[in-house]
């Protein structure tokens, strides 16, 4: 499978959603669609790694596919908005990196 980069990811997405009339939905319903794919997810990790399994008339999933409707979703939002992922998670990361420096223990590299 080919990698791909936030951009080409966004770009990919935008092209989809520009077949149809109906566009981006609004930010508020974008919250509300990245709100119940969260929710899923959360359902799948808690079937995998928690005390809850899955009834067995319930559909099968993943936690890889969960994972890749909210990095969708995220592109919808971040494309809806014009915000570039990329750029966003430069700042992100330079935040962690500047506030968190010496907040973990590092890994020894010796």
């Amino acid at each position: 499978m080919e990698e791909k980069s936030l951009a080409e990811i966004q770009r990919e997405v935008d092209r989809y959603i520009s077949q149809f009339k109906e566009g981006y939905f609004s930010p508020l319903a974008l919250l509300a669609r990245m709100s119940e794919e969260v929710g899923e997810l959360a359902r799948e990790v808690n079937h995998t790694y928690g005390e809850k399994p899955k009834k067995v008339t319930e559909a099968e999933n993943s936690i890889e596919l969960e994972l890749g409707d909210i990095l969708f979703i995220t592109a919808c939002f971040a494309n809806s908005l014009g915000i570039d992922l990329t750029e966003a998670h430069n700042k992100v990361m330079h935040k962690f990196n500047a506030r968190d420096a010496d907040r973990w223990t590092k890994v020894d590299t010796d």
